[in-house]
């Protein structure tokens, strides 16, 4: 999946892969690809997938301009590439299959230009 996403600077957002149930989209039910420059803790900020993979510092930083966020679900193999560089290549079992869904936590986000393609 690839998403263009403009962000302003103080929004909490992110992609959700592999839903497990369409009535309750959260980061416990689905992977999350995050998109959240200002998080406290961020270990778990813009590039990372919320509690399984932690984006390795310095946390990108995405705010206020235009990006691009590939997502590769593959099996166990979960990679994210944001603006060109990989913050994310992990294996992970949780969760199977599942639809994807856009977040809007907080802030404007803006989405275009979001591509799914089968693996």
């Amino acid at each position: 999946m690839t998403a263009v996403y403009r962000a302003k600077k103080h929004k909490i957002s992110g992609v959700f892969m592999r839903c497990q149930d369409p009535a309750k989209i959260t980061d416990e039910t689905c992977y999350e690809a995050n998109i959240f420059d200002q998080r406290p803790d961020p270990t778990y900020g813009t590039g990372a997938i919320v509690k399984v993979a932690k984006v390795g510092p310095p946390m990108p930083k995405a705010g206020g301009k235009w990006n691009t966020y590939e997502m590769t679900v593959r099996g166990t193999h979960l990679v994210l590439v944001l603006n060109g560089t990989k913050t994310i290549d992990v294996q992970d079992s949780k969760f199977a299959s599942g639809p994807f869904a856009l977040q809007w936590g907080r802030g404007i986000i803006k989405f275009r230009k979001v591509e799914i393609q089968p693996l």
